[in-house]
């Protein structure tokens, strides 16, 4: 952790389609090499994807799955004494949506199949279904905050 200042937070402006930050958010975080026309229409055809396999609005299933995937403990390491502990902490709304949208992302990358397009639409219907890669990340980190309950108490 620093021990400066905080860094600035900065202000990114909601998608062009939509209207919406959390979907800026997630374009942002999967465009390689700064390619963003290339991410938004991944992302805008798998959210078409999306919406013709559950035949509801593709905005409000992506939304569910970003909460789905969200976690509300997680560990940190904390030293004391010359020992090191995995304390459960509470996750921050910011770091909750960050986390969730990158763990969507890299178990899309992960998945077999021949597009980025149907590994996101996969990997985004499994996430409203709670099932698939990401909803497993999210099950570990909560198992190990669970099994490391005993030292909530070193929490600072």
């Amino acid at each position: 952790m620093a021990r400066r200042r905080e860094a600035i937070k900065r202000e990114i402006l909601p998608d062009p389609k939509f209207d919406n930050l959390l979907v800026a958010r997630f374009i942002n975080n999967l465009l390689k090499q700064g390619k963003k026309s290339i991410a938004e229409g991944i992302f805008y055809k798998a959210l078409d994807a999306v919406g013709e396999k559950t035949n509801e609005d593709p905005l409000k299933i992506f939304k569910k799955a970003v909460d789905n995937v969200s976690p509300h403990l997680e560990v940190k390491s904390r030293r004391v004494g010359g020992a090191t502990y995995q304390v459960p902490v509470e996750v921050r709304d910011g770091r909750r949506v960050a986390l969730s949208i990158r763990w969507i992302i890299q178990n899309a990358k992960a998945r077999s199949g021949r597009s980025m397009v149907e590994k996101l639409t996969g990997e985004i219907v499994d996430a409203y279904n709670n099932a698939g890669g990401s909803i497993k990340k999210k099950e570990d980190v909560h198992r190990m905050a669970e099994a490391n309950k005993a030292f909530a108490h070193y929490r600072w």
